[in-house]
């Protein structure tokens, strides 16, 4: 069936209705009740423009992403989800209309849900606990893109809770390699997510995986943890994560939504904290700092370690309608170079 026949397909689905899980880009809603054998649709735009500085600078226009799927429940216990990507941006090898979330959940017990497919990987907090339509900043960290790669893999996962309760986690096993790309060696990536609701304010949050990213290789090793934690104070909102990894990775891959892949170490780390505020106007003024460490063990590396800070402001129309402006201050410390960017997008959900 030809690319463009998949989204009319998807498009004449319009009429019915359901909900869908939170390893996928929409978010988990447990008050919503499913029924059989009804579908939805959903999905959402963003097109965007991007000013870099330099000599000379570059301005574009260009789409962050373009995404289209159905969701929904046949049987008692079972619930589907597939989505399509159809920005050329974000394709990575293969640009143009490509699958990447597809799974089946097997649901019956709340703490014990079993899903396959392709998904997230189950690790971090702005990558697997925030869709990408909900994102506070365009951008995500530079650790979270640089290491947390693939962000989405096919796999087993074991997961249970939601966002009514105080626990939750997601165990799963995964290629490895990323999406588009068959699995080239015979080990398995083991990835899982622990968070815990420690109070109405505070959320704690840790990840691991162990894996073999470089393909036809089964004895090159990589581990990666990391730490989280979101507090909640009426309109004001704290948000971090640390993320250290070492071993092999896969120079191949791409990095997180069409980031730049970077040139690793042995050992590498990075973080960020963020925060932002909700006012009664509809408008959300974010701060954001980060830092990205590409090798742990070398100094003095010309610009392997950089910061960046994001001032943003996002306003809402609606639930649906958003537009988010940031201005990212890039500072490296070795060469300093002329590269702050400002990005400005509009995003409609449907």
């Amino acid at each position: 069936m030809k690319k463009i026949e998949w989204i009319l397909l998807i498009a004449a689905t319009l009429i019915f209705t359901t909900s869908m899980f939170a390893q996928g880009c929409e978010a988990d809603d447990p008050s919503d009740t499913l029924a059989p054998p009804k579908i939805k649709i959903f999905g959402y735009l963003q097109p965007e423009y991007q000013y870099t500085q330099g000599d000379p600078g570059e301005s574009t226009f260009t789409f962050r992403r373009a995404r289209v799927g159905v969701r929904g429940r046949v049987l008692d216990d079972f619930t589907y989800y597939f989505m399509l990507e159809a920005s050329p941006f974000i394709g990575g090898q293969t640009p143009g209309v490509y699958l990447m979330d597809a799974f089946i959940t097997w649901d019956r017990f709340d703490w014990a849900k079993i899903s396959m497919g392709s998904y997230k990987q189950p690790f971090g907090l702005e990558v697997f606990g925030t869709g990408c339509h909900s994102l506070v900043t365009i951008d995500r960290a530079i650790v979270s893109d640089q290491l947390v790669i693939p962000q989405r893999d096919y796999g087993l996962m074991l997961l249970g809770g939601d966002t009514t309760t105080r626990f939750t986690y997601a165990v799963a096993v995964m290629n490895g390699s990323g999406l588009l790309i068959k699995d080239e060696n015979n080990k398995k990536d083991f990835v899982g997510r622990a968070t815990y609701q420690l109070f109405d304010w505070m959320h704690l949050g840790a990840s691991f995986r162990y894996g073999y990213p470089v393909p036809n290789d089964n004895d090159s090793d990589r581990t990666t943890w990391g730490g989280e934690i979101r507090l909640d104070f009426n309109n004001l909102h704290i948000q971090g994560e640390y993320i250290e990894d070492e071993g092999a990775y896969n120079r191949a891959a791409d990095a997180g939504c069409g980031a730049e892949p970077l040139e690793l170490g042995e050992r590498r780390a990075g973080a960020y904290g963020m925060v932002w505020y909700d006012t009664k106007w509809n408008l959300q003024p974010v701060f954001k700092y980060e830092y990205f460490d590409q090798d742990l063990d070398v100094k003095d590396i010309p610009n392997a370690y950089s910061e960046r800070m994001t001032i943003g402001l996002n306003y809402f129309f609606s639930k649906n309608v958003r537009v988010q402006l940031n201005y990212q201050a890039n500072i490296e410390t070795v060469i300093n170079e002329d590269n702050d960017r400002f990005l400005a997008q509009i995003q409609v959900r449907f």
